[in-house]
């Protein structure tokens, strides 16, 4: 039944009934935004919006400023209540009963609202043009083209209305098969009448319009759908609560879940899409369409584990992944401390959920149905066995090790059509994993919105909130790493010693660490001993025992443990109770008690205090920590490095890969930095924390010498250039956590390269920190290249102190707005060394162009500027051409895939007509047409310099090239105008070019 058609309860809409709609919509409005976004589905926005343009109550305009693209959802849905208050009675009126056919249980026991005229769908009459049909009845035409997008654009294209791009345009991977009908209704409506007659017609002759896309006519038997509502049951009971790093403080999953940034691989098609939770699973970034695993990947404590909880806890209430019937979690650490062999069967059964009867039915139908079922791998990277695809098992009765049934699921030897979702750090992934992945999904963290909303969700007073998100501001060093959502939870949970701190605030990751223990203990123990300088020393037999239990698994790839590993390791139940420890549950075996640590990062924050307290080391434990190479077997070094006669998992540790020993390194060099020597000695002597202290120093600048020995030597004529080894990132912010300038200043001075590329580096605010600190002791400026990161605003502003040094700096697809771009510019105009910026594909806008126009007018040495594929229009390009008409340097000039028009060019024209110093310009898709090609033509004419200039995929007439053809008469330096996929005929272009020489086309 159509929303409009709904029977209206009151008799009519008096002034109490409107102010009860407007109060709603104020005081609903979270829970309405909830319900609208929560799923990270835009499909019942879409909806709403639908109703409203059928109904008139939204203009096209309207439309356009609530569906904005690459905005976040929730801020279209905001956008869409505002509008919505500000339009008046009718409007909210409408709104609320689009909202209750759409989203009903939004509306709780509101009751239905009046006031909605229907449409002329609804009353049976039409409006008097096509165009005008295809608006009022836009919902179900929606509904109607769905299963018939193809036909529908075959029609457009033979009648001559829709072009291929167009078509391509529509059909784009990353929609939804709604989306991609209203993006041809909205394509439609641009064409004119005729094109909407020829839709029209064609869902007339189509009958079969509107079926879905997919249907599954065969029923579930009941056994399945009573164990489908018993795991939905379980899923949900397992996911309400946060289980990681505060499981233990029961908070509510709905009240504490802050988003992160997904972003996809940047070698895929829709690598600059935005992306929701349920676009994890959907076709969008595909690139091997055989594969059915999707990886998710992030550093330690970006928040994967509690992503996939999000996910599952979505299915289970039924608002998400409803495409598929049932959803298998699973842990990895918990698969890990499987001993048995098992079928695919028993894997599911035991692990996730037991069926009370008929199995065999239950599963034949998973089997018979593989594209209804999604299974769930968290932690692939804290398995003992690094992954293979040597040994192939296809029988899903068959037993087998369970890493072996995992690989094989993965690869898509067995079960093969289920979609399976797998969680992992980047570095554990290698080709051999990659190739059976249908894409990579990167998981970046907090945003800065995400770090303000999950700090405010942490502290019921805002006023405590405030006064903890002012601390992170006055910061920026720890406000880089509140970026992850481990660190945010820190520093959160510590908000009393955070505030007490002052200038002693933490800087580090090592410091922040040590926050948390501090706090933990002085929860415990309320003591004023714990606040002493010596609260270290108080605990320190607790720290040493969780420290060689943590240490093992470390080693050991173990990260759930027994009584007998506590045991082993002198744990005791004080020990237990200071909180570092949760108790895990055991699927397989419910009765059996076992532990884990918070977070991985935790557990590896204590094996560091124990390399670094205790007496029960090898000497050769500090170096073996920090060789990079022949990770595969390190195990076994570092157990026998451990006084303990407790070795039963060395066998498994001599095939295990072992990640966690580089974060554990890390917080070493943090622990043995003299801005913490003071508190360690009232635990260790003096000599051996110094003796430590210069095996790590040592290390570190060992590692670093062995990368800059490996840079080959530039070919004749270009510049020495370094691209980043694996583990050089990684040394770096080891060096960064020792915050001692005479090791940064000591490793510097033996890198002599004129470039460094950090390309696909996972680059954040923290890694851009630890950069700046050492960066800046270089000798010799450099070009900076960190390509495809995520260096975002924090980031940008973490880097300047190292911009001095800095020859040029090359940003591009980095999430950096204009704010960053602002606080660049402001210490960029101070560094004589900086020449040279490139910001392709980025969140900037006119505003930025401001800025970009002071460092023109003040630098007369500035060389390139390059600001393709952002968000400025014609306005940017006017206050860039004032800066551009006070300088004198520029010779590198790209703006290509901005929306500058002809307005904007002849603006940039009017300022570069008589520079003496352009080279290269580059226009590419910009809108421009023939005017903005003639006044264009005055640079050509006038320029003694300028090489290159680029045109290709804008609207320029033969006109328009007839004025560039002419000026390239006067100019005869210059060596080439790209004009491809302008509006020319084939037989123009070649008309032109017998001319011109020069013309590309």
């Amino acid at each position: 039944m159509c929303v409009l058609a709904v029977t209206l309860e009151l008799p009519e809409r008096g002034h109490a009934s409107s102010m009860f709609g407007q109060e709603f919509v104020v005081k609903q409005r979270t829970e309405i935004l909830h319900s609208l976004c929560s799923s990270g589905s835009a499909e019942p926005l879409e909806k709403i919006l639908d109703i409203l343009l059928s109904q008139g109550e939204l203009t096209w305009e309207d439309y356009q400023n609530v569906q904005v693209p690459g905005r976040p959802l929730y801020a279209n849905a905001r956008q869409l209540l505002d509008l919505v208050y500000m339009k008046g009675v009718d409007a909210r009126g409408c709104f609320l009963t689009a909202l209750q056919e759409v989203k009903p249980e939004a509306l709780g026991a509101f009751p239905s609202f009046t006031g909605c005229n229907p449409s002329p769908e609804d009353k049976g009459e039409t409006r008097c043009t096509s165009a005008q049909n295809l608006l009022a009845q836009r919902p179900s035409l929606v509904h109607k083209l769905q299963g018939c997008i193809d036909g529908a654009l075959e029609a457009l294209l033979e009648s001559g209305y829709f072009s291929v791009s167009d078509c391509d345009e529509v059909r784009l991977p990353l929609r939804t098969p709604t989306q991609q009908a209203r993006c041809l209704l909205d394509h439609v409506r641009s064409k004119g009448e005729s094109a909407a007659t020829v839709v029209l017609r064609y869902i007339q002759q189509k009958p079969e319009c509107g079926s879905p896309t997919y249907s599954d006519n065969t029923t579930p038997p009941k056994e399945f759908l009573k164990y489908q509502k018993k795991l939905s049951s379980s899923v949900s009971a397992q996911s309400c609560f946060l289980s990681t790093y505060g499981g233990t403080s029961h908070m509510s999953l709905d009240d504490i879940y802050t988003e992160g940034h997904l972003e996809l691989a940047q070698d895929c098609a829709d690598a600059h899409s935005p992306l929701g939770l349920e676009g994890i699973v959907g076709k969008v970034g595909t690139v091997n369409k055989e594969a059915d695993t999707v990886l998710v990947s992030g550093e330690a404590g970006s928040g994967k584990s509690t992503l996939l909880q999000r996910l599952h806890l979505l299915w289970a209430r039924g608002v998400a992944l409803q495409d598929f019937l049932l959803l298998f979690p699973f842990s990895c650490r918990r698969l890990n401390s499987e001993e048995k062999e098992l079928s695919v069967q028993e894997l599911l059964f035991q692990h996730c959920c037991w069926p009370d009867r008929e199995q065999e039915e239950i599963f034949q139908f998973i089997l018979d149905h593989p594209h209804l079922i999604l299974f769930t791998f968290d932690g692939l990277d804290e398995l003992k066995q690094s992954f293979s695809d040597e040994h192939r098992l296809c029988c899903p009765t068959q037993r087998a090790p369970v890493h072996m049934l995992l690989f094989n699921l993965i690869q898509g030897s067995l079960m093969k059509g289920v979609r399976k979702v797998v969680t992992s750090r980047p570095e554990a992934v290698g080709p051999v994993l990659k190739k059976h992945l249908s894409k990579e999904v990167f998981l970046k963290g907090f945003s800065l919105d995400g770090i303000n909303c999950f700090v405010r969700k942490n502290h019921s007073d805002p006023t405590l909130a405030a006064k903890v998100l002012a601390s992170l501001q006055a910061n920026t060093a720890l406000l880089g790493l509140c970026h992850n959502p481990v660190l945010c939870w820190i520093v959160s949970r510590c908000h009393k010693e955070l505030l007490g701190c002052g200038e002693g605030s933490p800087q580090t990751i090592t410091d922040v660490y040590l926050m948390i223990l501090q706090h933990f203990f002085q929860h415990q123990s309320p003591s004023k001993s714990s606040k002493r300088a010596g609260w270290l020393e108080e605990h320190l037999k607790t720290v040493l025992h969780l420290g060689q239990l943590a240490f093992k698994g470390i080693v050991a790839t173990s990260y759930i443990f027994s009584a007998t590993d506590l045991e082993a390791s002198g744990v005791t139940e004080f020990d237990i109770s200071m909180g570092f420890l949760l108790t895990s549950k055991d699927m397989s075996a419910p009765n059996r008690k076992q532990y884990e640590f918070l977070h991985l990062t935790i557990q590896c924050f204590f094996a560091a205090l124990y390399v670094v307290l205790s007496d029960n080391t090898d000497r050769s434990a500090i170096p073996k920590l920090f060789e990079p190479q022949d990770r595969e077997g390190a195990g076994v070094c570092f157990i026998v490095c451990i006084s303990s006669t407790n070795q039963q998992n060395v066998e498994d540790a001599t095939t295990a890969k072992t990640p966690n020993l580089q974060i554990t390194a890390a917080f070493v060099s943090g622990l043995l930095s003299k801005r913490h020597q003071s508190l360690l000695l009232h635990s260790c002597s003096s000599a051996v924390i110094g003796k430590k202290g210069q095996q790590v120093a040592r290390c570190l600048s060992k590692g670093m010498q062995k990368h800059f020995k490996s840079i080959p030597q530039p070919v004749q004529g270009e510049k020495k250039s370094m691209h980043a080894m694996p583990d050089f990132v990684w040394l770096i912010k080891c060096i960064y956590e020792m915050q001692e300038d005479r090791i940064a200043k000591h490793a510097m001075s033996k890198l002599e390269v004129d470039h460094l590329k950090l390309t696909y580096c996972n680059i954040g605010p923290v890694e851009c920190t630890a950069l700046a600190y050492v960066l800046q002791h270089l000798r010799n400026p450099v070009g900076l290249q960190l390509d495809n990161n995520s260096v975002g605003d924090v980031g940008v502003e973490q880097l300047l102190p190292c911009l001095h040094i800095c020859r040029s700096l090359y940003l591009r697809n980095n999430n950096i707005t204009d704010e960053g771009i602002r606080k660049l510019i402001a210490k960029g105009i101070h560094c004589k060394n900086f020449q040279k910026i490139a910001l392709f594909n980025n969140k900037l806008t006119d505003v930025c162009a401001k800025y970009f126009c002071h460092l023109l007018q003040t630098r007369q040495d500035f060389l390139s500027l390059r600001l393709g594929n952002n968000n400025i229009t014609a306005e940017g390009a006017q206050w860039l051409a004032e800066g551009l008409k006070c300088n004198h340097s520029l010779q590198f000039l790209g703006l290509w895939g901005n929306k500058i028009g002809d307005a904007g060019a002849k603006a940039l024209a009017g300022a570069l007509e008589n520079s003496k110093t352009l080279v290269w310009f580059s226009l590419v898709g910009n809108g421009i047409g023939s005017s903005g090609a003639r006044a264009l033509a005055n640079i050509i004419r006038k320029s003694p310099t300028l090489e290159e200039l680029w045109l290709t995929e804008n609207c320029i007439t033969r006109a328009g090239v007839e004025c560039l053809i002419e000026a390239l008469q006067r100019n005869t330096q210059m060596k080439s105008i790209w004009l491809r996929n302008n509006d020319l005929m084939l037989e123009e272009q070649e008309e032109m070019t017998k001319h011109e020489s020069r013309l590309v086309f």
